[in-house]
């Protein structure tokens, strides 16, 4: 068994893993990366990157198949699925390498394997070509996480498949059942009924997107309404076995048959069988437990990304690994302000938000102002065609802090970072309105729903 020692190993190359390697090595530390995938983790591989993908292809058939609105007489008009999965893993693949020659540039070794913890500064790799044993002084876990399913309802990726499963699989279905109706069941929802896929989706709680703010799930309900896409909400699953066209669905609603049934009931963290539970690293509610510095209950190991906890994000993610690299480093890092974190679901509107909604900011005490702009207002939201949606800002009455903002509509995971910005600099709504925005652009909405908050409205 081969043994090398370096600074940091850090096990998982997803993005919370690259980025804490990069940053590592950019701090003068040797590093070593262990991955039992592929560099890049789901994010790059299987979720955010193919699946943004995807959600493209839909952009764009929907775009011609309405191109007459714009002037343009198409026809003959071929949704190609396979391509479009196909061009999807092409996109995932270009990013893989890239985070192979990020590695390459900033000196980290890459080791391909299934990392443990053999001890506190041991990490074990078991690989194709045997194990080798690395020692550091410091380990970072990134091991990230996996779909989680209903009790008792395996995932076999032919008929009940994952969203692993769904960015690779060639074979269109023409029906789909998709449990689960968050960020992952409304994107796929999107996609598949963009190529003529008959979509019903389940949702447990009351509405789709339940973590969004009400008026920003229903604004998404009322779109996949006008384009045929099926809602249940309140409903129970009972059971999904083989059967009908593929599968059955038993619920609290009654009995639903499809060719494929698409699990997106949430993920659950990739904390068994790391050697945690040897070394006494605490885990709790499926997570381990750290340190605003990132550091797990056993000094010299910490975990960041999905298997930290909530929000199960990249960019979360992202943003720990800058935290604990920079606190082995010997550095003071500012701890993530995980009251600031950007909420993006890609479906068609897109919807994106951070901070409070304004129901949470009633139920916490406090005297708010909400200002709203709606897209069908905007010149350049109907100039492009895409007049569906609003900008929503909670904000503190008497102060004009902005509690939280929410937005629905094209691009609007681009818009939602003035917000971002102005919440970390503690911006309130006098700020926003002197803040002089170019028109015509979809972000002057921002500035308008600010003015909309102070009863200053212009173009209302």
């Amino acid at each position: 068994m081969a043994k090398h020692a370096f600074d940091v190993v850090v096990v998982g190359t997803g993005p919370g893993g690259y980025v804490a390697a990069i940053r590592c090595a950019q701090l003068g530390l040797s590093v070593a990366a262990v991955e039992d995938d592929r560099p890049g983790g789901v994010c790059l591989n299987w979720g955010c990157i193919p699946t943004k993908a995807l959600l493209r292809n839909a952009e764009v058939l929907g775009l011609v198949n309405r191109a007459a609105d714009f002037g343009i007489r198409v026809s003959g008009v071929e949704p190609d699925w396979a391509q479009a999965i196909q061009r999807s893993r092409r996109v995932a693949d270009g990013r893989a390498k890239g985070v192979e020659f990020l590695f390459r540039k900033n000196k980290i070794t890459l080791f391909p394997g299934r990392g443990t913890l053999a001890a506190q500064h041991v990490v074990e790799v078991a690989g194709a070509g045997g194990s080798e044993t690395l020692e550091a002084r410091a380990v970072i876990l990134a091991t990230g996480s996996e779909p989680r399913s209903l009790p008792g309802v395996p995932i076999d990726e032919q008929t009940v498949i994952s969203s692993n499963g769904a960015v690779r699989d060639e074979r269109l279905p023409r029906s789909l059942v998709i449990i689960g109706a968050g960020a992952v069941g409304v994107e796929f929802a999107d996609v598949f009924a963009a190529y003529g896929v008959s979509v019903t989706l389940l949702e447990a709680l009351p509405r789709i997107l339940p973590i969004e703010d009400e008026d920003c799930s229903k604004e998404v309900a009322r779109a996949f309404r006008r384009r045929g896409i099926e809602m249940k909400t309140g409903v129970k699953v009972a059971s999904v076995a083989p059967g009908g066209p593929g599968a059955v669905v038993e619920t609290d609603q009654g009995r639903l048959e499809a060719e494929r049934v698409l699990m997106a009931v949430g993920r659950a963290a990739k904390v068994q069988g790391l050697g945690l539970e040897a070394l006494g690293v605490q885990v709790e509610r499926g997570f381990v437990r750290v340190s605003p510095r990132m550091e797990t209950s056993v000094p010299g190991i910490y975990a960041i990304g999905d298997m930290a906890g909530a929000p199960l994000l990249a960019h979360k993610a992202m943003a720990e690994a800058v935290v604990a690299a920079e606190a082995i480093a010997g550095r003071d890092p500012h701890p993530v302000d995980y009251a600031n974190v950007p909420s993006c679901t890609y479906c068609r509107p897109q919807v994106a938000s951070i901070g409070l909604t304004e129901a949470r900011a009633r139920e916490n005490g406090r005297d708010v102002t909400v200002g709203r702009f709606p897209f069908t207002a905007s010149g350049k939201a109907v100039a492009l065609g895409e007049p569906e949606g609003f900008v929503k800002v909670v904000a503190d009455k008497t102060t004009g802090e902005i509690l939280g903002a929410h937005v629905v509509g094209h691009e609007a995971t681009e818009i939602i970072h003035e917000f971002a910005v102005g919440r970390t600099l503690e911006a309130t709504l006098d700020e926003i309105v002197r803040t002089i925005h170019a028109h015509p652009t979809m972000s002057e909405a921002a500035l308008e729903a600010a003015l909309a908050a102070l009863g200053q409205a212009i173009h209302l």
